[in-house]
């Protein structure tokens, strides 16, 4: 028996062992039955697509970067653009602690969380947890299903891996940054910072770190503005696991739970909408778009422009303008003082609208007729009752001065001077000049240039104004306005100016020293107030050597306002948006060609416009005056531009220009850029150039008739 019987467990083992055989044979060809099956299933699904998963809302920075204002996708979501370092670290690390602990180590799919998901499906009959990782969550967000099978987990697995090796972790991240849900129309994280707490994800709270890790596990149930007890739960649970891990300490999770949930959704940014609306409709395919606008300064102006509408009374606008004099950068630009305020008709830009400038663009006139040589800041004139052909304008203030300089005339708005130097300057070139420079100028239909256009019988853009005025910071060439950043200015041409260089001074220079509004220093800006007729429009233009400024107040439908002067609604306002600008005020600089001098020092037909001749004489003494030497657009070769061959002999000698008039009644007084010549009153001169470059010539007769070229020295 004792053979037999060790026999028999020699057999056994072997059987055994048969069996296990058996059953690794089964189980490798099950595996490779199932790797197969799974092979096949990965070669049944289609491209990755991610093209709805790229769509981002379109944004609106300023120059430093700074969100102006999102604009929703074209199917009505939130979704802003943003990156892991743009985000708060505190939240990245409560993120991976809670949704995905070995997230830097897997390849997309983490095995210990996929054996144990699967364990419990087997035992429970049911799948208790999915054993997602965050690239599994991003691949349901870039393919959407809502069944909840082994079919879609599988392929979630497969596009998890896909996206993981297409992007790396870093992309992988940024989509599910960029994708995860927050409730209602907010997707991504940046979004939900905004619409939650108000401002950019950058620095968060441990509380607000955690409940934003809490919402995309089911964004609806616990949207905080509708479920504040069920976010508060959820945030909670986030806080525990994050001292679990070690993310975050006990006493820094209990003062997190103290944090009260947001119980209602926020606005996102509206900065700038009317400059943000009109870059996104002239470029709606660019996803971000980088503006000129200064965000700080655009806030504070905005901000301004409400509480001084408000204080005006119901259903007044205002618009406010600041361009950079260098580059003729927009930095800020408040069409009104809300976009949403329909009271104030809050979607009208008004920095676009035409209205009448007043007495505003009283300063080019004055330019006009320095720039000619037809008058100086010191030329006295008369400041009387007067009328002119069916027209007879009065002061603001029903009163004269008498005898003024034009500096004060100009400081002080009078109205008689204005229209006085119109009428010698011509209403027709006056307006031309603005039109040349750029300006959009609209006069009453089927009317010619008239003389009320001193005082603001036309219309003008508040942008085109403060173009105007920027030029007279430029030395009179007016900018052409640059929006988006890394726009390159239009380089500026000689029609593009609105006055010579030092003309442009002597305005700016008297405009300094213009009458401040109440409790406003004085001689700190050059600026220029203008109410239209009627008290429809109040409007105030300031500028230093920086910035130029433009506020315009009033009504959008062009209803008058009692009382509505531009000295008082507008101007301190001009004042106020300069002190926000910030730094000290930096005057104009004079030009050494500026003639700095008395009334008396000035030559005789320059010390006021004289009355004495008639008007006629010219023509009775012979014909009209003219410039006949040197042509107007003349290039003239003095051998300026190189020293080493200048035409004339002893190294002592200089070159001359001559000149050379013909009618006009004598006396006559020549004038390069607003300065005298010497050489006395004659019909031929000669001036003596100090070196290369363009220069305007102008001549003018006893009865101010005057004529002018423009040439270039070589």
């Amino acid at each position: 028996m004792a053979p037999s019987s060790a026999s028999s467990a020699d057999i056994l083992p072997r059987r055994g062992g048969r069996g296990l055989l058996i059953v690794a044979l089964g189980a490798c060809a099950v595996i490779a039955l199932c790797a197969i099956a799974f092979w096949r299933f990965i070669e049944t699904l289609p491209p990755l697509d991610l093209t709805q998963a790229e769509l981002r809302s379109t944004v609106v920075l300023d120059r430093e970067g700074r969100l102006l204002r999102p604009f929703a996708t074209a199917d009505g979501r939130w979704r802003l653009p943003v990156t892991a370092p743009q985000i708060d670290p505190r939240y990245l690390a409560m993120l991976t602690a809670y949704e995905d602990r070995r997230f830097a180590s897997h390849p997309g799919i983490d095995p210990a969380a996929t054996l144990r998901a699967a364990w419990q499906w087997l035992t429970a009959g049911r799948i208790v947890s999915g054993g997602s990782t965050l690239s599994m969550q991003v691949a349901r967000l870039v393919e959407p299903r809502s069944e909840r099978s082994l079919r879609a987990k599988l392929r979630q697995m497969v596009r998890a891996v896909q996206l993981e090796r297409r992007f790396g972790k870093d992309g992988v991240l940024d989509l599910y940054l960029a994708l995860a849900p927050y409730g209602g129309p907010v997707e991504g994280l940046r979004a939900a910072s905004l619409a939650y707490f108000g401002r950019e994800p950058a620095r968060l709270s441990f509380a607000e770190s955690a409940l934003l890790v809490a919402l995309p596990q089911a964004p609806e149930a616990r949207r905080p503005d509708r479920f504040p007890q069920a976010a508060r739960r959820a945030r909670d649970r986030v806080l525990a696991i994050a001292v679990a891990q070690g993310v975050i300490t006990a006493a820094e999770a209990q003062a997190a739970r103290a944090e009260p949930v947001p119980a209602s959704r926020k606005s996102f940014p509206m900065l700038a909408a009317h400059a943000a609306e009109a870059a996104h409709a002239a470029d709606p395919a660019a996803r971000v778009l980088r503006l000129t606008l200064d965000g700080r300064l655009q806030a504070s102006l905005e901000t301004l422009a409400t509480e001084r509408a408000a204080a005006v009374g119901p259903g007044i606008s205002a618009a406010i303008l600041a361009l950079d004099n260098r580059t003729g950068a927009v930095l800020a630009q408040v069409g009104s003082p809300g976009y949403l305020d329909a009271s104030r008709s809050g979607a009208i830009d008004m920095t676009g609208a035409i209205r009448s400038p007043g007495s505003a663009l009283k300063p080019f006139i004055y330019a006009l007729a320095f720039e000619t040589g037809l008058a100086h800041p010191e030329t006295q004139l008369d400041d009387r009752p007067v009328r002119f052909t069916g027209y007879a304008p009065e002061n603001f203030d029903l009163g004269y001065q008498g005898t003024v300089t034009a500096r004060r005339a100009l400081q002080l708005s009078l109205n008689v001077p204005a229209v006085d130097l119109l009428e010698v300057v011509g209403p027709a070139r006056f307006i031309a000049r603005l039109r040349a420079a750029g300006a959009r100028i609209e006069l009453p239909r089927d009317t010619a240039p008239g003389l009320p256009v001193a005082l603001g019988g036309l219309g003008i853009t508040l942008t085109d104004l403060a173009r105007l005025f920027s030029g007279l910071a430029r030395q009179g060439l007016v900018p052409n306005l640059t929006r988006r950043l890394g726009e390159a200015p239009v380089e500026m041409t000689a029609e593009a100016r609105i006055t010579e260089g030092v003309a442009a001074w002597y305005v700016a220079d008297s405009l300094r020293g213009a009458p401040p509004p109440e409790n406003a220093l004085p001689n700190r800006i050059a600026y220029k107030t203008g109410t239209s007729y009627g008290y429809r429009d109040a409007l105030a233009v300031g500028f230093d050597r920086r910035v130029t400024i433009a506020v315009w107040v009033g009504r959008p439908d062009g209803n008058a306002v009692p009382g509505l002067v531009g000295r008082v609604a507008a101007a301190p306002i001009l004042f106020d948006a300069f002190a926000r600008f910030g730094g000290e005020p930096d005057p104009v600089p004079m030009p050494r060609e500026a003639l700095v001098t008395t009334t008396a020092g000035l030559p005789p037909p320059l010390r006021h416009i004289r009355r004495d001749i008639p008007k006629t004489l010219s023509a009775a003494w012979g014909a009209a005056l003219q410039i006949a030497y040197p042509p107007d657009g003349a290039r003239i070769d003095l051998g300026l531009s190189e020293p080493d061959s200048v035409p004339f002999a002893s190294p002592d000698q200089k070159a001359s220009l001559a000149l050379k008039a013909l009618g006009g009644v004598p006396p006559l007084t020549w004038m390069i850029d607003g300065l005298p010549v010497a050489g006395g009153p004659r019909r031929q001169s000669a001036w003596e150039p100090e070196g290369a470059g363009f220069a305007r010539i102008s001549v003018m007769d006893a009865t101010g008739a005057s004529d002018s070229v423009m040439v270039r020295i070589e």
